[in-house]
């Protein structure tokens, strides 16, 4: 019979720490609902004492999902856990996931204490929070650089406390996977009750090994992973829910399955990459632009005799179809909608009608649209409510020509003009803006990617700036480089601080 590995979802929570990627509560249940539909056992909505909005978030994802388990973060800190319990209140199936730091340099320099009395306080957290709920999951942070003897004796005390679920985090990402699986299995084999809990994995991919570290966790006996879509997350992020998830279906003589419905995997992908205005490197595995795509004259005759010889998954098994319907000009708002709901994205009938008109604009330009066009198209609508729009931009430039833009901006319903030049086109247009905010804006990055191949494609433009000693995230798109730079550079001015 089949092992069951469950899978623990922390795009919401771990996977949103990421710099500039931060989602507003409708933007998590339009995801929270696409991890529903792609079928993952866990979401871990939040971190509740945070901040008011991650308690809200956690309530209103609550609200939302039916079947999967919602789970809330805390330290091992009573008043955490009591602000995880009524954040849960809604959720048809709740857990608290509570922890506390275990490796020595965790113990001597983050909490200056000892190894017993961060025992203590481990089981008393897990006792705790058995208070509010049945189901309540352990994370023993730094474990992978925690010495197994030791961990074993953590894991044991907190599983005679009542928790179901042991969190094994190789935080920093620094094990290798040997050594990450040995220290599962070091678990297995040494802790009294073992049985009577899951273990779980939780690896960093700070040198690259994130997904090889869950693996050999899961071959040696944890039976849950603890992933985010696309691998995002703090630093060099976290396992990728769809590496996991395609390895196992393709090595399925390993006989460990999951819930997830891979067909979801590319456009659950895509609504988290445009909702978090994070692009996918062309070249990640499963997920990239070129995950499917063959290049060398060898393989692309062996694909031509037959697609095994260089292809270990389908691409229709992850979402791709080649057959898909192409949106067109002619398009209707039905086929539209329908195409929105598919990436997980709803809209009522208000919005659709505003996408529909932006849709039209743009399939004139390019011809055929696609799904990555979409979802870009549904992120300018949420633009709509910002305080400052870029409402005119035209710039000459040219060889031998010193680049001039002149620049209009709606700020709250009044226009204001300006015109700069500049080294270059996007240079110029950002120096006309600055004429017009009075602020001193340093642009620190400027990454540019491209949907697809055509010279009349969508341009995204991601920008980061500085203003006042922080650092902001902007993110544009337009079929005009120029003007989807601007356009980032808008965004970033919008969440300044006031």
């Amino acid at each position: 019979m089949a092992d069951h590995l469950y899978i623990f979802d922390t795009t919401l929570r771990d996977g949103e720490q990421v710099p500039g990627c931060q989602l507003n509560t409708i933007e998590k249940i339009q995801v929270a609902k696409q991890l529903e539909a792609l079928g993952v056992d866990v979401i871990e909505a939040g971190f509740p004492v945070s901040s008011p909005g991650d308690f809200n978030s956690v309530i209103e994802i609550s609200k939302a999902v039916t079947w999967p388990t919602i789970c809330a973060l805390t330290r091992a800190v009573e008043k955490d856990i009591d602000c995880a319990a009524e954040a849960l209140a809604y959720a048809k199936h709740k857990r608290i996931h509570t922890g506390i730091g275990t490796s020595d340099l965790h113990i001597k320099y983050k909490f200056n204490s000892t190894r017993e009395e961060i025992i203590e306080r481990a089981v008393s957290a897990v006792k705790y929070a058995k208070r509010y709920v049945e189901d309540v999951e352990f994370y023993a942070e730094d474990a992978g650089r925690t010495d197994n003897e030791y961990l074993a004796r953590v894991v044991e005390a907190v599983i005679k406390a009542g928790a179901t679920v042991v969190n094994i985090p190789d935080t920093t990402g620094y094990c290798l996977p040997h050594e990450y699986g040995q220290k599962i299995k070091y678990l297995m084999e040494h802790v009294d009750g073992i049985d009577k809990a899951i273990i779980s994995t939780h690896c960093h991919n700070d040198l690259g090994m994130a997904t090889a570290c869950t693996l050999e966790g899961v071959l040696n006996g944890a039976r849950q992973v603890e992933v985010t879509i696309n691998g995002i997350g703090e630093r060099a992020g976290n396992t990728s829910a769809e590496e996991v998830a395609m390895i196992l279906k393709c090595h399925h003589h390993l006989g460990i399955t999951t819930n997830i419905n891979t067909t979801k995997i590319a456009a659950t992908s895509r609504l988290v990459s445009s909702l978090m205005n994070m692009p996918i490197q062309p070249n990640k595995a499963i997920v990239g632009r070129n995950a499917f795509a063959h290049s060398s004259g060898i393989h692309q005759d062996g694909i031509l005799k037959n697609v095994e010889t260089y292809e270990i998954i389908n691409p229709k098994e992850v979402g791709i179809d080649d057959n898909s319907i192409i949106l067109t000009a002619r398009s209707g708002h039905a086929a539209l909608k329908h195409r929105l709901e598919v990436l997980g994205v709803v809209v009522n009938d208000d919005q659709l009608h505003s996408i529909y008109e932006n849709f039209l604009a743009l399939a004139d330009k390019k011809k055929e649209v696609t799904d990555d066009d979409v979802l870009v198209l549904a992120g300018e609508e949420r633009k709509n409510a910002h305080a400052i729009r870029l409402d005119y931009l035209q710039v000459t430039s040219g060889q031998g020509v010193r680049p001039v833009a002149a620049v209009t901006l709606d700020i709250a319903g009044e226009k204001f003009s300006s015109a700069a030049d500049g080294n270059g086109p996007v240079d110029a247009a950002i120096n006309a803006i600055r004429n017009i905010i009075r602020r001193q804006v340093t642009v620190k990055e400027f990454t540019i990617q491209a949907n697809s191949r055509g010279s009349n494609d969508i341009g995204k433009v991601h920008m980061q700036v500085e203003f006042d000693g922080r650092i902001y995230y902007g993110f544009g798109a337009n079929t005009d480089i120029i003007a989807a730079s601007a356009e980032a550079y808008v965004d970033c001015i919008n969440k300044f601080k006031k």
